[in-house]
């Protein structure tokens, strides 16, 4: 025994004095005591785990939410167009192989655009060729052989009939000669300039008229020559057979764009058109033929009222011929001024649209279209 009282250690051994601050040691085999300082929880509970050190909390005791993380920003990419919608529309028509709703808006859609050089263009060629016409038709009088004609009677021989329907014949095809002049000075002019400016329209670049006109005018002679052999081609055909005279209207169509745009040759503007026009015959001879219609029957709407007369000499007498007058005359010309005004500027620029369609389907003129206009186009497809 100790002089505490306690419990002695081994033989010779005193248990040492636990000292200030630390816990008595157990006897061996006991488990150790818990201190006294902290309370022992009860039995089947968890101890609360202690608080953490220096915790910032604000005066009301919530916790801050944590900060929001950055959401994730891609990289700017540049935005390319979608090859299914083509390259854009910069101008009148997109730049992507086009159908026939696209040519016939195009050309509507540049007539509204730029309605001031279009029909004041128009206006002026359609006042040049009428002027001519009538005098070439007030010049080659046939009035005069037509009277003659209606007043033979039934008691006219056969050779009195045949001279006078040979007079009439022969005054007839020289007016018409002249008209034919006449019409194809007026197309040329018209066809270089709307040309020019349907070049522009495309872009979607501005344009005036002194800069049209100054780009087709050193053109227009050798394309008046391109006119006359092109008519006299599809002429000669018809004469034959009816037929024949399509080949020559579909294959040298697209001759006069190619000669105004590509600046070459008279002769390589009509071997560019064959080879355009190659393989889709048919496609570029039916919106042809589609824009020709369209344009004829709007301009006999127009004519109809300033031919009144002419018009009302189908519901009178059958047996006599009718002698159209001076007045008449000027009345119908007027007439085919408005008319050639208002819808001559169509079937051209339906003919240019329908040459960049033909580019843009066999030599990918649409991307050169699209880098002119300033538009990005899409890198090429790269191989495995």
């Amino acid at each position: 025994m100790t002089e505490t009282g306690g419990p002695s250690g081994p033989e010779g051994t005193e248990m040492p004095k636990p000292k200030a601050g630390e816990p008595a040691q157990s006897k061996a085999g006991e488990p150790a005591q818990p201190q006294a300082d902290t309370p022992t929880p009860p039995q089947g509970e968890v101890p609360p785990s202690p608080a953490p050190e220096q915790q910032w909390q604000s005066p009301s005791g919530a916790t801050p939410p944590p900060p929001p993380l950055p959401s994730y920003q891609p990289p700017p990419q540049q935005q390319y167009p979608n090859w299914k919608v083509g390259l854009g529309r910069p101008g009148v028509i997109p730049l992507r192989p086009l159908n026939l709703t696209d040519i016939l808006d195009g050309a509507v859609t540049a007539m509204r655009k730029y309605w001031r050089m279009v029909f004041g263009a128009a206006a002026v060629t359609a006042v040049l060729t009428a002027a001519i016409n009538l005098v070439g038709l007030l010049l080659v009088d046939t009035t005069a052989d037509l009277e003659r004609m209606r007043d033979l009677g039934p008691a006219a021989t056969d050779q009195e009939l045949m001279n006078q329907m040979l007079g009439v014949l022969g005054g007839t095809l020289a007016s018409s000669s002249i008209s034919l002049v006449a019409t194809l000075l007026g197309t040329t002019v018209l066809t270089g300039f709307l040309t020019v400016l349907m070049g522009k329209a495309v872009l979607g670049k501005p344009v005036t008229f002194k800069e049209a006109l100054r780009e087709a005018t050193p053109r227009l002679l050798p394309l008046l020559g391109l006119t006359v052999l092109y008519t006299i081609a599809i002429m000669v055909a018809a004469i034959f057979c009816l037929l024949p005279a399509i080949i020559p209207y579909t294959f040298w169509a697209l001759a006069s764009p190619a000669f105004i745009l590509e600046r070459g040759t008279v002769m390589e503007a009509f071997r560019r058109s064959v080879k355009l026009v190659s393989g889709m015959f048919w496609r570029v001879f039916g919106i042809l033929l589609l824009a020709t219609v369209i344009s004829s029957f709007l301009a006999s709407i127009i004519t109809i009222p300033f031919s009144f007369s002419a018009f009302l000499s189908i519901f009178g007498d059958l047996d006599q011929l009718y002698v159209p007058s001076t007045g008449d005359l000027i009345l119908q010309s007027v007439g085919t001024v408005i008319a050639q005004t208002i819808v001559g500027p169509f079937t051209a620029l339906v003919t240019v649209i329908l040459y960049i369609d033909q580019r843009m389907r066999r030599e990918g003129m649409d991307i050169e279209l699209a880098r002119a206009a300033g538009i990005a186009t899409p890198p090429p497809p790269q191989a495995w």
